[in-house]
């Protein structure tokens, strides 16, 4: 097969007392997401797409959260590690697509930090890496303000 396809999601609860990172960039926020790791919503969904596209599980199973290993965890690490799972069955990114639900704050700004991040740990040119932000309109824990939502999809093809 010379194309697959992954899909991920991932949810946390924004808290007090943590900082919030999303897709590798530290954003000003007077919250943060709760998570084992550093609760990087882009992070895991992408992580999870690049799993899904291999058939290889999931992060949780990786990177249980059980294990203080873990803790605050760098989600770098976590994408690096799919995504050498990914080049070891001879693949290498097609393209991604990712959509952060937040009420709260406003991401327009970062997206293009994001992009760059992600497209450098994935080994790809940043025209392979789409990346967007909405509310959710006041519906549900997120658009409550009380949770991020990062959703993702990932193309890969053979090499």
């Amino acid at each position: 097969m010379s194309y697959r396809i992954g899909h991920g999601e991932d949810i946390h609860a924004l808290v007090e007392g943590r900082k919030l990172i999303l897709g590798g960039v530290t954003i000003p926020f007077e919250k943060g997401l709760l998570g084992h790791s550093d609760a990087d919503v882009v992070y895991h969904a992408l992580s999870d797409a690049l799993l899904g596209a291999i058939a290889g599980g999931d992060i949780g199973q990786l990177f249980p959260t059980n294990d203080p290993r873990y803790d605050d965890l760098d989600s770098s690490i976590i994408v690096k590690k799919c995504f050498s799972l990914v080049k070891d069955k001879g693949y290498k990114i097609g393209n991604v697509d990712i959509s952060i639900a937040a009420e709260k704050p406003h991401l327009m700004k970062y997206l293009d930090e994001m992009r760059k991040n992600i497209a450098e740990l994935l080994e790809t040119n940043i025209e392979n890496v789409s990346l967007k932000a909405m509310t959710n309109e006041g519906f549900d824990a997120v658009g409550e303000g009380k949770a991020i939502r990062a959703t993702a999809i990932a193309l890969i093809e053979k090499e």
